[in-house]
């Protein structure tokens, strides 16, 4: 089963006295997952150690079965595409991947066809014989997607891949993203703009300060965060009536009309008892409800209640 997981078993890094990840126990299953944590909680470090591009200080990682301590193997499965630039001077958009997939032992008709489809998938085609020296950051963006995809890996490593792109060019790697999650690869992607990680991810990993502090979809993670009282926002045509029947109850510790004057937002203690009552008051009240919808799972909401305002900027 592990030829199909991105495992980590007990996995710590350290550099020098600094501590990078700690005592990490991960398996990693297919589709998008992202990386959610501030500046220095663990989220390269991560990466880089399933890349091969750093060794662990003590424990084993598996890559779909394969150790990063052997990377002739590793670099087929797996594509990386690190936050930074760092390109060879001189190069084309084309000759940048082209080059890269020629150390992969590729024929030339091998080469040439890999490096047009990886220029088209992420709409480079047009600039593929211009200097990488006269990108923009998103265009340099998008070239370094298409290297890190060009020989077909089974495992995406992104790190921060949305950085500098234009809105259409956002949307569109995003797409890409869920096709490749879709057609059963591991996308693995750190990002700061926690609307898109909600928007684009089957599993999220929360880091803070080098250790895994939860993990897993996003709405198992928020129902396991016991001591924080779920909120729901109900869109109906009479919320003032509905706030004072369900703020009898003792699980509801706080209902507010919300400021748009037709939702009322409700904060409980028990959201099954919860979901059960409101049933029943509608009916009882004749209410017309025309949404029900947790108003704090998204990811910024859970890292919070997990990390508390020291964590810092995310």
């Amino acid at each position: 089963m592990s030829d199909g997981l991105i495992t980590f078993s007990d996995v710590s890094r350290f550099y020098g006295e600094a501590l990078g990840v700690n005592r990490v126990k991960l398996a990693i299953p297919p589709g998008i997952t992202s990386l959610v944590g501030p500046n220095g909680s663990g989220k390269t470090t991560l990466m880089n150690l399933m890349s091969g591009l750093i060794r662990p200080t003590r424990g084993e990682i598996r890559v779909l079965g394969v150790s990063p301590d052997r990377p002739e193997e590793l670099c087929r499965i797996l594509g990386y595409c690190a936050q930074f630039d760092a390109f060879p001077k001189g190069l084309t958009g084309f000759q940048f991947i082209h080059s890269f997939l020629r150390i992969r032992a590729m024929t030339e008709e091998e080469c040439q066809r890999h490096t047009w489809t990886a220029l088209e998938t992420v709409s480079m085609a047009d600039a593929a014989h211009r200097s990488l020296a006269a990108y923009s950051k998103g265009m340099r963006q998008r070239i370094k997607l298409a290297q890190a995809i060009a020989h077909d890996p089974r495992v995406i490593v992104l790190d921060e891949p949305l950085n500098g792109l234009d809105p259409l060019a956002r949307a569109e790697t995003i797409e890409l993203f869920r096709k490749w999650g879709a057609e059963g690869r591991h996308v693995i992607v750190s990002s700061h703009i926690l609307h898109e990680v909600d928007r684009i991810s089957d599993q999220v990993i929360l880091l803070s300060q080098g250790y895994v502090v939860a993990e897993g979809q996003i709405q198992g993670v928020r129902s396991e965060v016991k001591d924080q009282p779920m909120q729901i926002l109900v869109r109906c045509n009479q919320p003032g009536r509905l706030a004072a029947s369900l703020f009898q109850q003792d699980h509801v510790v706080e209902a507010k009309i919300h400021p748009d004057g037709k939702s009322v937002l409700l904060r409980t203690t028990d959201a099954d008892r919860f979901y059960l009552l409101l049933n029943r008051v509608v009916m009882e009240a004749g209410l017309e409800v025309e949404s029900v919808a947790p108003a704090d799972d998204d990811v910024n909401s859970v890292y919070q209640y997990l990390i508390g305002a020291e964590g810092g900027a995310v």
